[in-house]
């Protein structure tokens, strides 16, 4: 049986950093796009303004997802016996959900600005902006999904 290559856990361990870094900053640029909407409802309601944090909390969940793929992953990676396929299968993991990560706090950062301002004028666009950012928020968890189904089945194929 030969060796396993010296530089697979490169890839492994990119996949760690693709997960941690991407997921991040979606969940940085979610935070920083909803507390600019917030800001601006603060200064003509500061009573909603507990209302509407909604979508930083759900920015930080989108990173927190990022965190347990990382470790997972990172848990994998042994110096030796480590193959180049699950090298491979761990960077695809990583990138599917850091990818997925980045695009939802993308599209929960643009909803919750845009709807935090329109909540200043119309208190039903409430419910509205709930279900979105649900939404948005599913497509980091269908991310989390598929980088754990992958990271199971690259654990069987350790051996080289």
């Amino acid at each position: 049986m030969s060796a396993c290559p010296p530089y697979s856990p490169f890839f492994g361990f990119g996949g760690v950093a693709s997960a941690m870094i991407l997921s991040t900053a979606g969940a940085a640029f979610g935070t920083s796009k909803s507390g600019i909407g917030i800001a601006g409802l603060g200064s003509f309601r500061p009573d909603l303004i507990m209302k509407s944090l909604i979508p930083v909390v759900m920015s930080g969940i989108i990173a927190v997802y990022g965190l347990v793929v990382s470790v997972l992953i990172a848990g994998s990676i042994k110096p030796t016996d480590y193959s180049l396929f699950a090298g491979f299968v761990h960077l695809a993991a990583g990138l599917a959900c850091g990818c997925t990560g980045l695009a939802a706090g993308y599209a929960i950062g643009y909803v919750g600005d845009s709807c935090v301002r329109a909540y200043v004028h119309e208190s039903k666009v409430f419910v509205m902006m709930v279900l979105i950012l649900i939404f948005a928020e599913v497509l980091g968890l269908y991310g989390l999904i598929i980088a754990l189904i992958m990271n199971t089945s690259a654990v069987g194929s350790q051996v080289c």
